[in-house]
């Protein structure tokens, strides 16, 4: 029996299909198109490991140069940084766990509320350019989303 006849004899799932060459496809894309749960712990452990930097950087080299408010703001930054780069860790743990309930898209809105929240709050702090604090609540809606989206996947699991 070959690769191809094993594949099309496993009944697949309804989303799961198998074109003519034996590639697994997913919703018409193929599978490797897609974050996997690799892909998603690599990027949450190297954006939790960021949010270490960050942290200590600010800890260590801006408390001398940053007056008391933007150090705050750097340090609400490196917090969600990493709070969000743990729930990235949980949604790859959700991927590898329910494949099928496309957990993908929290974790897609999880890495651009980092870019965008942390980011904005980062730079800000750091140039004083203050207009940049109006890109910080899309990141926050980004952070929302993500974890509403997370918890209606799992909800509806039952």
């Amino acid at each position: 029996m070959s690769y191809r006849d094993v594949l099309h004899s496993v009944t697949m799932p309804a989303h799961v299909r198998v074109d003519r060459e034996g590639l697994l496809l997913q919703r018409g894309k193929s599978m490797r198109r897609m974050l996997n749960s690799s892909q998603l712990l690599v990027l949450g452990s190297f954006f939790a490991g960021c949010a270490v930097a960050a942290g200590a950087f600010g800890a260590h080299f801006l408390k001398g140069s940053l007056d008391t408010s933007m150090l705050a703001v750097f340090e609400t930054a490196a917090r969600y940084h990493m709070y969000h780069a743990l729930g990235l860790c949980i949604v790859a743990w959700a991927v590898d766990r329910w494949p099928e309930k496309r957990f993908e898209q929290a974790g897609w809105l999880f890495l651009v509320g980092i870019l965008l929240f942390s980011g904005s709050l980062y730079t800000m702090s750091l140039t004083e350019r203050r207009w940049l604090g109006a890109v910080t609540p899309i990141g926050g809606v980004a952070f929302l989303a993500g974890w509403v989206l997370l918890g209606y996947r799992v909800w509806s699991m039952k």
